[in-house]
């Protein structure tokens, strides 16, 4: 029997409005080498403001924070998934992230490994109270309203921590940025061992890759922004911001017109 797009459309809203499955992206390497680039962007963004135009930490996060609240609240009121904004929620919670974590290791001089382990803490407790009200912590199908607010707090507070745990494992340990780089890529690694090979929980693999993915991403904008004496490209925090801008737009653009494509042929197969 034929099924029009309104009955497919008003199908996949019922259930306790799990309108939301749809509005977030399938979890494939596309999405990983996006996430990178988005918080890496968040990064050199944040630093751009905060540092090379001297606006400092705490206007610069009350700007981003500012930003955040405008583009999440296009997410939670759009009915699908749509690649622009939903990038856009990232990378502003990557900008916001990354001016929050210094604000708080720098301005008010908590320290890194401080500043780590509170952030730590408070994204722990947010994974906790989402699982008792939702009574799931999926990442690919949040079914309501409510469980995508905790979808985006938590992204928040992990791409805070991964900037300050990016940070601490750089300036504190003694690793370098070089020694870092290799330790995140290597427990990175066995994450993505874990999930081939093990029965680990997968949400949980998901929350550590996303947290580590963000200072991975610093190494990144590290070899764009820094001069070629200390072994970067030398392009400083605009070059680089208007590289992984570019980037972005071009990975958004293949995301959308593929979203479009997948969409329109799910359609076709109801209809059949």
């Amino acid at each position: 029997m034929a099924l029009s797009l309104t009955s497919f459309t008003k199908i996949s809203m019922e259930r306790n409005d799990r309108y939301v499955w749809n509005k977030i992206p399938e979890l494939t390497l596309l999405f990983w080498i996006m996430k990178i680039t988005a918080t890496t962007l968040g990064e050199t963004g944040g630093d751009l403001v905060a540092q090379t135009m001297n606006v400092g930490y705490a206007t610069s996060t009350i700007i981003f924070f500012a930003f955040f609240l405008v583009v999440v609240t296009a997410q939670l009121f759009s009915t699908r998934y749509i690649p622009p904004i939903y990038w856009a929620v990232i990378v502003a919670t990557s900008t916001a992230g990354t001016t929050m974590s210094d604000y708080m290791d720098r301005t008010l001089d908590l320290g890194y490994a401080t500043g780590s382990l509170i952030l730590i803490s408070i994204l722990i407790t947010i994974l906790v109270i989402w699982r008792l009200a939702e009574k799931s912590l999926s990442v690919t199908e949040v079914q309501s309203r409510r469980g995508e607010i905790f979808y985006w707090v938590a992204i928040l507070f992990s791409n805070t921590l991964g900037t300050a745990l990016g940070d601490f494992l750089a300036d504190d340990s003694g690793l370098g940025f070089g020694g870092s780089a290799l330790l995140i890529s290597g427990v990175i690694l066995l994450v993505i061992l874990a999930y081939f090979f093990t029965r680990i929980s997968r949400v949980v693999l998901f929350w550590i890759a996303f947290v580590l993915t963000r200072p991975f991403g610093a190494t990144f904008g590290d070899l764009l922004t820094k001069p070629h004496e200390k072994g970067g490209l030398g392009y400083g925090t605009e070059g680089a911001s208007v590289i992984l801008f570019a980037m972005l737009v071009g990975f958004v653009i293949y995301e959308s017109l593929h979203h479009k494509k997948e969409s329109t042929k799910t359609v076709t197969a109801f209809a059949d």
